[in-house]
């Protein structure tokens, strides 16, 4: 897949996430992909769980739906 296609596939993604992100008072927002690496930026109230919400559920969202990807930063 070429890399606009897998930003294409990262949006999907994230748009069928981000609804639970919203209902705990959170989002996230795609910055860009390198290298099989999606680089995003939470939104929210500074919860301290957000560690745990990006890799247990946007990194594994997005590992498990796009072979492509193998992590997710978050960039503040």
């Amino acid at each position: 897949m070429e890399s606009k296609e897998i930003e294409i596939k990262i949006n999907e993604v994230l748009d069928k996430i981000r609804p639970y992100l919203e209902n705990d008072g959170g989002s996230v927002k795609f910055n860009r992909y390198e290298n099989g690496i999606v680089y995003v930026t939470l939104i929210g109230a500074g919860c301290p769980m957000a560690a745990s919400t990006l890799e247990d559920g946007i990194e594994t969202a997005l590992v498990n739906e796009i072979p492509e990807v193998i992590k997710v930063i978050n960039e503040n």
